[in-house]
């Protein structure tokens, strides 16, 4: 098989780069690892930035979105006792969008077939090769047999674990990392949410989240230690916690139902500086991660692929390599950006294990400056509604 474009992985990064260069008239294919089942069980973000929304529209793949989604204009920052409405409408005249990650991949498959982009699904063994020279391929195995695409270019949006960041070779990768000492416990469950927006919450108990999927789907989390197991917790002892944290501070109060799903999730910042090697760009997870703090991850992805598809077509279509050589530089230049805001949040609303009372005043002291600095407010309204691309 022949393409211009090799795409590797199905997940939202992918299936949106690949609409994207379909719509730009760019031959390219999909290559997934896993069942389209499995990709629809990946239970992540809900919160979109206007960079992703407006992508959904310039694809014509918004309708359901804009009937089901929930537009927000506003998230709380809490301390045990009080809100402080960051009003995003107000300060940066945009929203965000409520809508799962699941959803807005789903929408993004279901258009595939009849847009004529083309997913290989449950492809195993998936090898790029020649990276470094003028004839990049890919090959997989599928029913048994072993495949191979010849291709331009590769597209990388895979995920931190896929083949494609490996395929760099060691003295070209330069990466930050930074592992926080904690993790989230969330519970997804069919109730209404204890509050009409997203309240991100630091208090004597530690952080906590309450979100929304819907009007009648909740996404909660606490922080929880690093040695806590999914298996030190029942459903019951959650929604106590989360009774005890949210129904002082919330409108509706906190909702109990059975659990749809129940996980924990270490916290990291990550970024994978090459995000260009040879033939080679990469996307999405598979260049950074962010805390959940701040919902940054899909967007991110998505500003990344906006950048990408420009690059790729204008490499193509007119034969000028300049996108492809800035491309880069600018991700990581919002990338960097984003990750400064989810530190930023992480840092402000969670309890670090080595913090005393000194740090713990001085987040009393953040977050009282928050509550009366119109410009504060506006620089975290700015980050968080999504920075210009």
């Amino acid at each position: 098989m022949k393409t211009q474009v090799a795409i590797i992985g199905a997940g939202p990064s992918g299936l949106m780069l690949g609409h994207l260069l379909r719509q730009a008239g760019v031959d390219c294919v999909v290559v997934e690892r896993a069942a389209p089942d499995y990709v629809l069980g990946r239970i992540r973000a809900g919160v979109l930035e206007t960079v992703t929304t407006d992508l959904m529209t310039r694809l014509g793949l918004d309708a359901r979105m804009k009937r089901e989604g929930l537009v927000e204009a506003g998230f709380n920052l809490a301390t045990d006792d009080r809100l402080i409405r960051i009003d995003i409408a107000a300060l940066t005249g945009r929203n965000v969008m409520v809508y799962g990650q699941t959803e807005l991949t789903r929408d993004l498959m279901d258009a595939a077939p009849e847009r004529g982009l083309e997913v290989i699904y449950d492809a195993g063994d998936v090898a790029l090769h020649e990276i470094e020279g003028d004839a990049p391929f890919v090959t997989y195995m599928k029913d048994g047999a072993t495949n191979r695409i010849d291709c331009a270019y590769i597209a990388g949006c895979d995920g931190f674990h896929g083949p494609s960041r490996k395929a760099i070779p060691a003295s070209a990768v330069r990466e930050f990392e930074r592992v926080y000492p904690f993790g989230w416990l969330g519970i997804l469950a069919d109730v209404p949410p204890c509050h009409d927006e997203l309240i991100y919450a630091n208090g004597q108990r530690g952080f906590a989240l309450a979100s929304m999927r819907s009007k009648t789907r909740s996404r909660y989390y606490i922080q929880v230690p690093l040695s806590d197991r999914i298996e030190d917790w029942t459903e019951e002892r959650l929604w106590d916690e989360l009774a005890a944290r949210f129904d002082p501070i919330s409108e509706h109060k906190v909702t109990r139902g059975p659990a749809l799903e129940m996980s924990i999730a270490p916290l990291r910042s990550y970024v994978f500086e090459t995000m260009r090697h040879g033939r080679l760009f990469l996307a999405g997870d598979s260049a950074h991660i962010v805390p959940p703090t701040g919902a940054k991850g899909l967007n991110l992805a998505a500003s990344d692929v906006a950048y990408l598809c420009d690059a790729l077509v204008g490499a193509v279509k007119q034969g000028d390599a300049a996108g492809l050589d800035g491309y880069q530089a600018r991700a990581l230049a919002r990338i960097w950006k984003a990750e400064r805001f989810s530190w930023y949040l992480t840092k402000l609303m969670h309890r670090f294990p080595e913090d005393g009372a000194f740090e713990h005043r001085m987040q009393e002291a953040e977050l009282d400056y928050v509550a009366s600095s119109t410009a504060m407010q506006t620089a975290i309204a700015e980050n968080y509604v999504g920075l210009p691309l």
